[in-house]
């Protein structure tokens, strides 16, 4: 699994909630992906090419 910054995850899963941000985490290389819905599973990575991208919050209920 690609190590993904703790800190961008917490911020992207605030700015989920209480922003407009979209972003979502591939879990083979840790790249950051903008666009993904908050339960994304399997979107495709546009640094890897990988199907591993998750969404911010379902990321987060993922690891906790």
């Amino acid at each position: 699994m690609g190590v993904i910054n703790k800190e961008a995850l917490m911020a992207a899963v605030e700015d989920s909630m209480f922003g407009l941000g979209n972003a979502g985490f591939c879990t083979a290389c840790g790249e950051e992906r903008d666009g993904c819905e908050p339960d994304a599973e399997g979107y495709e990575c546009y640094s890897c090419g990988e199907m591993k991208v998750q969404g911010a919050e379902n990321l987060m209920m993922m690891i906790m």
